[in-house]
C-alpha cells in the first residue's frame, strides 16, 4: 500500500519511527512545534523497538542528566495512557539490584547516594531481603543489593503507538512505508545548512531534519560528513514456559556479574543476556529491508554465558525455552548515545546509539532534543551524550567491530575506578610516544591518544588494577605530583585540540567568540566562548601570535565542538581555520625549577619575569630548533607551554629531561596533572563546568573582559547576571579533613547535614594532605562566601561522611603568588 502524498514542506523532520523518533516527534509538538513530519521507512517500531526487554530502571548513573531523564521517561510513561487513551504497559514493579562482590557493592553504594539526591528512591538490602523480594534466585553467596521501588517494565511497542497518538493528536503527521534516502544542505557562505530530505517518493523541504534512525542512522549520517559511529551487535534474550510461583508483580532482578536481567513475561520468565565478549552485526552496513528481523544465535559463543546467567535463578536450568531471541542493537564506542546538533550542519540533529537503554531512556531524550531544537540550547549538560564529540576514526569497520565486542560487554562489567578499554587504542600518537613508553609510561586513552596516567621509571613495566582504594603505584603518582610542586615536572600535553586561526579578520572572529581579552599580540588569553544566553560553550586558550595569526587550544574532548564552532563563526569572513594538532607536540614543562631549566637548554632567550612575564607567548630555540614558548600553568606553578615541530620533538623530550635532572625534573603524567589542578581550583570543561553554567556559576568571572571594546558574544548575559544577586549555584572547591577517603566523582557533599551538591571531580591532594575535589553545591537564596564559611560541611563516600573544607578559593595556593614566582 502506497503512503498518502508527502507535504512539500515541514519545518522538522524527524526520520525514525521507533520510541525515540516518536518521543522527539511528540515533545516538539508538546512544546508547541505541530509543523513535524516524521517519515518510517517500514511501520512504527520495525527496526530495534519491537524486540526490546522492555525495562525501565532508573539505578545505575553518576550521571545527572541520565538519572533525571530516566525519572522523566518513567514518570511519563506512568501518565501517557490517561493523556493518550494508549496504554503503555508501564508496571511499577520495582528493581532489585545484586552486587556479587566487595567492589560492586562499593560502586553501588556510591551511585545510591548520589541518585537518592536526585530523587531516586532507592535502599539497601541484606541478601535474605532480596530473596524475599525475588524469591526464584539464589542470594546466598551476594554481597548485597538494592532495591527501587518505583522502577519497573513498559510494553515497548504500546508505548511507541502512545508516543505516535500523542503526537497525531498535537498535529504531527506520520508517514509510514517512506524512506529517506538524502538529507539536503546548502551552503552559505562557509556554513552548510538543511535544506530538506529525499524520500523513494518526494522531496520534503525542512528547516531541520532529526536523525532518528536506530541502526541506520550512522550510514545516513555518513552522507553529509556528520559521525554518528554507532554499530549494531547481537543481544540475546530467553523466555520460558510458565513457572510456578514467577508472579506478574515480581520485581525487575538484575545481577551484571551473572551477565543477566530477569523479570516475568506471561507467566514464564525472560533471562536477558549482556555477555562479556559479545559480537557485532553487519559492519559492512544494515540491510536496507531488515525490518522486525531477528538473527540467528551463535549459541557456541554466547552458552558458557548464558549458562551462567541462568544458574543465578535454577528454576529457568528445567522450565521449558518458549523462545530463544537474537536481535540487534545498536552501540556507541564509549556506550553514551549521541545527541544533538551535527558541529557542520545547522538544523542537522542526531539521537542514535541508545546501548540497549532506548527504551528507558526515551522520554527523557525526547524532551531534551525538542528543546534543542526549539531553542537551539539544551537545558541539561550534554557534554557526555553531545554527537558532536565523535571523531573520523571512529566510524572505521575495524574500528566499530573490535569496540562493539568490548563496550556491550562492559554494560554489566563493574565500574571500578582504573578499568579501561583495550581495543581500537592508539590511533593518534604523541611525537615523543616511544619516549613515554621507554620512560615507563601507563598509558591510558585519551580521546584516541595514548596518554600516560603516571610513570614506573625507565625499563619498568607499569602495572595497575582497577580499585576503590589505594594501590602501589600511587607512590609513582605522589612523587610526580611533589616533584612539580617542588622542583619540575614534564608533561606530554599533545592530546589537546589545536587550531591555527589565520587571515585579516581572524582577530574579529576570535575576539567576538572570545570573553576575555585577546588586544595584545604575543600573549596567550584564558576565555570562555558563551552562548547568547551566557551559557558556557566551551572554555579554552586563544594564543594572539599577530592580529593575523592566531592559536586557539582545547582539550581533546571538546576537539570537534571547537573545530565546528569554528568554522560556523568564520562563516564568509577573511581567514581559515586549521587543525595542526598532529603537527607537533605540545610539552608543558612545570614547577618552579622549570625557568632554570629552560634557561640551560635556550639560554639566548631572557626567561626573567620581566622579560617573560605570565601570560607572555615567545619564539625560542632550542638547538636550532624553533618552539613556541608560551608561559601558562594549569597546575598552579610557575612553567610554560612548548609547541614543537614533530620531527624535534623526540630531541626536545630528551634535551629537557637532561638539563632538568640536577633540578629534580621527571616525566609527569595526567594523574598528577588532575591532583595539582584540582588543588589549585582549575576547572576541567565537561567535568567540573558544563553547558548549564556560565561564567559566574563557574567561578571564571575573571577571565571575562566584559568591556572590551566591541564586546562579545554573551556580553549582555553576561552584565544581567553581574548585576543579579549572588548566584543559586555555585562551583566550589573542597578538601576532605580525613586523609583516608578517595574522592572520585558524584560523591554527595552535604551541609548541616542536608545534601546541597556532589562532587564533579575529584582526586587525592597530596600537597593538601586529604582528598580534594571541585563541587557544584545550590543554595536557593545564593551562595555566597559567607554561606560556605558558615556551614558544617561534609562529604558522602559511599554511605560514610566526612568532615569536609568548602571554599570559592582553593585550598593550594589561593592568590596564586607561586605562578607569577
Amino acid at each position: 500500500m502506497s503512503p498518502a502524498p508527502l507535504p512539500a514542506r515541514a519545518r522538522v523532520v524527524v526520520v525514525g519511527g521507533g520510541v525515540i523518533g516518536t518521543s522527539v516527534a511528540y515533545h516538539l509538538a508538546q512544546a508547541g512545534e505541530s509543523d513535524v513530519l516524521l517519515l518510517e521507512r517500514d511501520r512504527l517500531t520495525s527496526g530495534t523497538t519491537w524486540h526490546a526487554a522492555g525495562l525501565m530502571t532508573c539505578f545505575g548513573s553518576f550521571s545527572e542528566t541520565s538519572t533525571r531523564l530516566r525519572l522523566y521517561s518513567r514518570d511519563l510513561y506512568g501518565r501517557l495512557e490517561a493523556e493518550t487513551g494508549q496504554s503503555t504497559g508501564f508496571t511499577p514493579v520495582g528493581l532489585v539490584e545484586a552486587a556479587a562482590d566487595r567492589d560492586r557493592l562499593e560502586e553501588y553504594r556510591r551511585v545510591a547516594t548520589f541518585q537518592r539526591r536526585l530523587g531516586l528512591e532507592v535502599e539497601e538490602v541484606s541478601p535474605a531481603e532480596m530473596a524475599e523480594l525475588f524469591p526464584l534466585a539464589r542470594t546466598d553467596d551476594l554481597a548485597g543489593g538494592f532495591h527501587v521501588p518505583g522502577d519497573g517494565r513498559v510494553n515497548p511497542v504500546d508505548l511507541t503507538m502512545a508516543l505516535a497518538k500523542g503526537s497525531r493528536a498535537r498535529g504531527v503527521r506520520i508517514a509510514e512505508g517512506v524512506r529517506v534516502e538524502q538529507v539536503l544542505t546548502r551552503r552559505r557562505g562557509v556554513v552548510e545548512e538543511v535544506a530538506g530530505v529525499v524520500t523513494d517518493h518526494d522531496t520534503v523541504e525542512c528547516d531541520v531534519v532529526v536523525n532518528a534512525a536506530g541502526m541506520w542512522a550512522r550510514e545516513l549520517a555518513a552522507q553529509n560528513g556528520v559521525v554518528v559511529p554507532n554499530q549494531a551487535a547481537e543481544h540475546y534474550y530467553l523466555v520460558t514456559e510458565p513457572i510456578e510461583g514467577m508472579s506478574p508483580d515480581a520485581p525487575v532482578f538484575e545481577d551484571p556479574a551473572s551477565y543477566g536481567y530477569y523479570r516475568e513475561e506471561g507467566g514464564g520468565m525472560m533471562v536477558g543476556l549482556f555477555e562479556p565478549v559479545a559480537a557485532a552485526w553487519k559492519v559492512e552496513g544494515i540491510p536496507r529491508d531488515f525490518s522486525f528481523g531477528t538473527l540467528p544465535p551463535d549459541t557456541d559463543r554466547v552458552g558458557p554465558f548464558l549458562e551462567k546467567a541462568m544458574a543465578r535463578v535454577p528454576v529457568v536450568e528445567t522450565a521449558g525455552i518458549r523462545t530463544f531471541f537474537c536481535g540487534p542493537e545498536s552501540f556507541m564506542p564509549d556506550l553514551a548515545p549521541g545527541v544533538g546538533e551535527a558541529p557542520g550542519i545547522h538544523g542537522y540533529f542526531v539521537c542514535a546509539g541508545l546501548n540497549s537503554v532506548g527504551i528507558l531512556s526515551a522520554g527523557g531524550l525526547g524532551r531534551i532534543l525538542a528543546h534543542w531544537v526549539l531553542t537551539g540550547r539544551p537545558d541539561v549538560d550534554v557534554t557526555g551524550i553531545d554527537v558532536a564529540r565523535f571523531r573520523e576514526h571512529q566510524l572505521l569497520p575495524e574500528h566499530r567491530r573490535a569496540r562493539t565486542a568490548e563496550v556491550l560487554g562492559t554494560v554489566y562489567a563493574a565500574h571500578t575506578p582504573g578499568v579501561q578499554l583495550t581495543t581500537s587504542r592508539g590511533v593518534f600518537r604523541s611525537p615523543v610516544h616511544d619516549r613515554v613508553v621507554a620512560a615507563g609510561g601507563y598509558l591510558r586513552d585519551v580521546s584516541g591518544w595514548e596518554g600516560a596516567a603516571w610513570y614506573a621509571g625507565p625499563g619498568e613495566t607499569p602495572q595497575a588494577e582497577p580499585t576503590w582504594g589505594r594501590a602501589p603505584w600511587f607512590a609513582r603518582w605522589e612523587a610526580e605530583h611533589r616533584a612539580v610542586r617542588e622542583a619540575a615536572g614534564l608533561f606530554d600535553m599533545s592530546f589537546m585540540g589545536r587550531f591555527a586561526v589565520r587571515g585579516p579578520d581572524a582577530l574579529a572572529v576570535l575576539d567576538h567568540l572570545s570573553a576575555g581579552d585577546l588586544s595584545v599580540d604575543g600573549r596567550i588569553t584564558y576565555t570562555q566562548w558563551l552562548a547568547d544566553d551566557g551559557g558556557l560553550l566551551a572554555d579554552l586558550t586563544v594564543t594572539r601570535l599577530a592580529a593575523d595569526d592566531l592559536l586557539v587550544v582545547a582539550s581533546d574532548t571538546q576537539h570537534a565542538q571547537v573545530l565546528g564552532m569554528l568554522r560556523r563563526a568564520l562563516g564568509d569572513a577573511d581567514a581559515t581555520v586549521t587543525d595542526v594538532t598532529e603537527d607537533g607536540a605540545m610539552l608543558s614543562l612545570q614547577g618552579p625549577a622549570s625557568r632554570a631549566v629552560l634557561e640551560t637548554v635556550a639560554p639566548q632567550a631572557d626567561w626573567s619575569d620581566e622579560a617573560f612575564p605570565f601570560r607572555a607567548a615567545r619564539s625560542i630555540e632550542v638547538d636550532g630548533t624553533p618552539v613556541l614558548a608560551v608561559r601558562v600553568t594549569y597546575v598552579g606553578e610557575l612553567g610554560w607551554e612548548l609547541y614543537v615541530p614533530a620531527a624535534a620533538a623526540p630531541a626536545v623530550w630528551d634535551r629537557l629531561l637532561a638539563a632538568g635532572a640536577p633540578h629534580g625534573l621527571r616525566p609527569t603524567g595526567l594523574a598528577a596533572l588532575g591532583s595539582l589542578r584540582l588543588e589549585k581550583g582549575y576547572r576541567d570543561y565537561g567535568h567540573d563546568v558544563d553547558t548549564t553554567d556560565d561564567v559566574r556559576t563557574a567561578g571564571l568571572s575573571f577571565a571575562v573582559a566584559a568591556d572590551k571594546p566591541g564586546g562579545f558574544r554573551g556580553r549582555e548575559a553576561v552584565q544581567a547576571g553581574a548585576r543579579a544577586g549572588a548566584p543559586r549555584h555555585r562551583v566550589v572547591s573542597l578538601v576532605v579533613a580525613d586523609i583516608e577517603p578517595l574522592l572520585f566523582h558524584g560523591e554527595v557533599v552535604l551541609r548541616d547535614g542536608v545534601a546541597v551538591g556532589d562532587v564533579r571531580s575529584g582526586s587525592y591532594g597530596w600537597s593538601v594532605g586529604g582528598a580534594v575535589g571541585l563541587a557544584g553545591v545550590e543554595h536557593e537564596e545564593g551562595v555566597t562566601a559567607q554561606w560556605l564559611r558558615e556551614g558544617r560541611w561534609e562529604v558522602d563516600v559511599a554511605g560514610t561522611r566526612y568532615p569536609a573544607e568548602v571554599s570559592l578559593r582553593p585550598p593550594y595556593d589561593p592568590t596564586s603568588a607561586r605562578v607569577r614566582g
